[in-house]
């Protein structure tokens, strides 16, 4: 007879272990990324991008919003909640750093979906949504 799934085993609780591992913006310590043990080893200046691959970051950022958002669209309200509650996840929390960009990140993974819901609903009224026929 097959094991039942305890909290540390089910699709939650995986989750949740591997999103503990996150610290504070995505790795850095408490108190900055200067904690990091591998901070000491790394370059202290990063290269500077050019216009060009600046302009090109941003088309392609542009781009996989898009993708997103058309992904997002065909997702219920189940993966709309997985997304809204990773945002609230990475928002800082007590005793870590409050980061703007990670509160920008947090606010525009929402936006996404908020999005994409706009996207879906639009599709809906049109006949081209997910319930559409073939």
């Amino acid at each position: 007879m097959p094991e039942q799934p305890t909290p540390e085993t089910s699709r939650s609780g995986l989750r949740l272990r591997a999103l503990s591992r996150w610290e504070n913006e995505g790795g850095a310590m408490a108190h900055g990324p200067e904690d990091h043990p591998v901070a000491d080893h790394m370059p202290s200046d990063d290269p500077v991008l050019t216009n060009a691959e600046l302009v090109q970051l941003r088309i392609r950022v542009i781009a996989l919003e898009n993708v997103v958002i058309a992904l997002l669209s065909q997702a219920d309200e189940a993966c709309f909640s997985r997304v809204r509650e990773m945002a609230t996840y990475i928002s800082p929390r007590a005793g870590f750093t409050n980061h703007p960009l990670t509160l920008q990140a947090a606010a525009q993974m929402v936006s996404l979906v908020e999005r994409s819901a706009h996207y879906q609903s639009m599709a809906d009224l049109s006949g081209d949504g997910p319930g559409a026929a073939p």
